[in-house]
């Protein structure tokens, strides 16, 4: 398994409780990281995606969980202040994955995200168009696949097996 650029190993970053930029790739490949966080969390509630800074204010009220914010910079600068503020004090909060389209360096240098933000994600950081990150997510999203498929046919097979008239 590859380190990220900080130092942190990838399955660290999806199973711990610390907030995570994701940039480079596609959409797709962000939020399918963020699914792969949810999964490890799943039982504090569904992936909370976020586009608007209305939609950060509520998802930051949640104490647990997994919040995705699909494009950081496209959230307006008083709700990522509003966001750093939340990883400063908030003891109990969810898990915060953070999407930038592009470039992590051209949106600090334009202004568009915030450079305090950034400071409190640069322990956390996956860049997504280093060999082997996109190859590594596809594989995590094919075996979670794999793995519900296979609960729910032991769910069918135990209902099956308690129906009246069943042997056993």
């Amino acid at each position: 398994m590859a380190l990220t650029q900080s130092g942190y190993r990838e399955a660290e970053l999806l199973t711990n409780r610390a907030s995570l930029l994701l940039f480079g790739g596609t959409d797709d490949e962000r939020r399918s990281w963020a699914e792969e966080a949810a999964s490890h969390f799943e039982a504090e509630g569904p992936l909370v995606e976020v586009r608007t800074g209305a939609e950060l204010l509520e998802a930051l009220r949640a104490p647990r969980g997994v919040v995705f914010i699909t494009d950081i910079t496209k959230v307006e600068v008083t709700s990522q202040r509003l966001l750093v503020r939340c990883l400063q004090v908030q003891e109990e909060r969810p898990k915060v994955v953070v999407g930038v389209a592009g470039s992590v360096e051209r949106a600090r240098e334009s202004g568009i995200l915030l450079d305090d933000l950034h400071y409190r994600l640069v322990q956390a950081q996956v860049d997504l168009q280093v060999a082997g990150l996109r190859e590594l997510v596809a594989k995590r999203k094919v075996a979670r696949k794999a793995a519900a498929a296979e609960k729910a046919l032991a769910r069918k097979a135990a209902v099956a097996a308690s129906k009246p008239g069943t042997r056993r």
